[in-house]
């Protein structure tokens, strides 16, 4: 039988892969709530993409995707925390602030799954998004939740994980990983 590897999975599931141009640009904002059909139907094929992703891997950290993970260049991710707390829907998010304290955790990709990257970041930040009417929101987010939603954002700026990564570090073969169906340790 022939193993297919994680980020091929992916792959056959949709999800762009590390390479492709549109997961290196900053995504364009909605107008809302002139766009707000557009924006929905996105938001709708992010939960279809994560629907798909989640029955054959399973997340214990939780899971986020971003529009442009799945060819969509729009400012639109969506996050599922790792305690079946309600979805967080980010449309045009852009973080205020970050707490000067960080910490550094084991961080997987959608677009490049083989890999895991020891990635620093705030324990804390605030994020202003729009909702669908058109009102912004501030909602501050920390620990592993902070870190999935700046995760996303990251990917709606073009950035990905391994931009964060301290310089000489590189990411481990899935393989060599050793946390997965676990959830990050906080003190």
């Amino acid at each position: 039988m022939i193993e297919v590897r994680p980020s091929q999975r992916m792959r056959d599931l949709g999800v762009v892969q590390h390479g492709a141009g549109i997961l290196t640009e900053p995504a364009r904002p909605f107008d809302l709530p002139v766009e707000r059909d557009e924006a929905e139907r996105i938001v709708d094929e992010l939960f279809a993409a994560i629907e798909r992703i989640g029955q054959v891997h399973p997340f214990a950290k939780g899971m986020g995707i971003a529009a442009p993970q799945i060819g969509i260049a729009r400012a639109a991710a969506v996050v599922l925390p790792p305690d079946d707390a309600p979805a967080v829907i980010l449309l045009n998010p852009r973080i205020t602030e970050r707490s000067a304290a960080t910490d550094e955790q084991y961080e997987g990709c959608l677009s490049f799954f083989d890999v895991r990257g020891l990635v620093p970041r705030p324990l804390q930040i605030t994020v202003q998004a729009t909702t669908l009417a058109g009102e912004t929101t501030t909602t501050a987010y920390e620990r592993g939740l902070a870190r999935l939603i700046h995760h996303e954002i990251d990917h709606l700026d073009g950035l990905l994980y391994t931009t964060r990564m301290r310089t000489g570090l590189d990411p481990i073969p899935v393989e060599e990983y050793r946390q997965t169906g676990r959830a990050w340790a906080y003190e």
